[in-house]
């Protein structure tokens, strides 16, 4: 995939100096016309500018001259209809509604799990960006950064990507699926994808670890793909038998509620999910679906 460029390396006094600077991320906005957004329809692309819609529109989360980092799941070698990767309609959507409010750059990229190459291309992610303008790019290992996280953190030091940390507005956008260990992964659990270091040792402690890493970077908004949702067999899957056609996406500005209500969508008591009782622990947002202003839409 030559066509897609690779992020230039970063000299190492460049790391160093960055490597002093990296505080939590701010989120920008908390506030939106609803606590969450669920709307359902036969167009991914549809859906989504309607999701975006009803919390306000993009401007709320974009503005002129911004550095933007989408954030899908584009870690395996899986064609769109597996829904082990985030659908690349949603992703091209979101890409030309932050540019339709000004951003100047918009960066898409994952730290994947299988060959970049192949899951850039297969996942259809690659190909939807670039027709949207976006910058695709394979992550760089000269830009994961060592961060310190605060005290009484389970993730003491950990390599981050530094254009996640840097950037004026961060959008994670994962697909809804399960996933053997962590039970389902969903927004917290995509942030994996901009994590250096080993997979291994991150999945010790894992949920207290998903939470240290959704409260340092504080996504400013959330949108989870559930057009297609992996019911078995995840993260990896690859049995068509194992994928439901929900057609729906969620979003909002608070990832504890976003991926509380999409738990539902398997018919798993969100609390019986560790990332979410310890999001809502660590004071990233309520998971409290029943007192959450839900605006839920048809198109």
């Amino acid at each position: 995939m030559s066509s897609i460029p690779l992020v230039k390396a970063l000299s190492v006094p460049a790391l160093a100096e960055s490597e002093k600077k990296l505080k939590p991320r701010q989120k920008r906005i908390t506030q939106t016309m609803c606590d969450l957004a669920v709307v359902k329809g036969n167009s991914p692309a549809a859906i989504t500018r309607k999701a975006i819609q009803a919390l306000g529109g993009m401007s709320r989360f974009v503005k002129k001259g911004d550095i933007v980092v989408i954030k899908p799941n584009i870690g395996w070698d899986r064609a769109p209809e597996y829904a082990a990767n985030t659908n690349p309609d949603v992703v091209a959507t979101l890409v030309r509604l932050c540019y339709d409010s000004g951003a100047k750059i918009v960066k898409v990229f994952d730290n994947t799990c299988n060959s970049s190459a192949m899951c850039y291309t297969n996942s259809g992610i690659a190909d939807a960006v670039k027709k949207s303008g976006g910058q695709i790019s394979y992550v760089n290992s000269s830009k994961f950064i060592p961060v310190r996280f605060p005290a009484g953190s389970a993730l003491e030091s950990w390599p981050l990507y530094l254009d996640a940390v840097e950037c004026d507005s961060f959008i994670n956008v994962p697909i809804a699926k399960h996933h053997s260990l962590a039970g389902l992964t969903l927004s917290m659990k995509n942030l994996m994808g901009i994590c250096g270091g080993s997979r291994g040792e991150i999945h010790v402690n894992l949920d207290k670890k998903l939470a240290d890493l959704t409260k340092f970077i504080n996504p400013d908004l959330t949108v989870i793909d559930a057009y297609r949702i992996l019911l078995h067999h995840g993260p990896l899957g690859g049995n068509l038998n194992d994928v439901k056609i929900t057609k729906t996406v969620i979003a909002g500005t608070n990832p504890v509620l976003a991926d509380a209500y999409t738990a539902t969508l398997f018919d798993i008591d969100p609390k019986k999910i560790g990332s979410i009782r310890m999001g809502e622990e660590y004071g990233l947002g309520s998971a409290n679906i029943s007192n959450a202003k839900i605006t839920k839409i048809s198109v």
